[in-house]
């Protein structure tokens, strides 16, 4: 589903996110830890999310982009899982951790890709591309 040049982008820049609440409220934070693990699945490490996971807690959507949309033009949404423990939990406290010491992440959160639409100015903007 996500090409090599999309999880490249997501991985190596910041990418906002955007979630809303169970009445619908929006909620769009700028995040440095997101990775995708596959080409459906994306970790991203909770290190100082309230909002967001009071949001994923009432309402499992998310959608992502890209800082630089430009170069990768694409809206990424899906469904989240929240991991306190386990394999997820680890890989982004370790992650986060070689990055700066001093971070604690609180949780990991696993998207699944369920969509991929074009955000690139023009006639196909907005369109589904997966």
């Amino acid at each position: 589903m996500m090409s090599r040049e999309m999880m490249d982008a997501i991985e190596k820049e910041l990418v906002f996110v955007a979630t809303a609440d169970e009445e619908g409220t929006p909620n769009v934070v700028p995040i440095g830890f997101a990775r995708p693990l596959d080409e459906r699945t994306i970790l991203i490490a909770d290190n100082y999310m309230k909002k967001t996971i009071r949001n994923l807690h009432e309402n499992p959507k998310m959608a992502l982009i890209p800082q630089n949309a430009r170069e990768c033009p694409y809206q990424f949404k899906g469904t989240v899982e929240i991991f306190k423990s386990g394999k997820y939990f680890d890989m982004v406290v370790e992650w986060a951790q070689n990055v700066m010491t001093e971070l604690e992440p609180k949780s990991a959160i696993l998207m699944t890709v369920e969509e991929i639409y074009s955000v690139k100015p023009g006639p196909e903007a907005g369109e589904k591309v997966a």
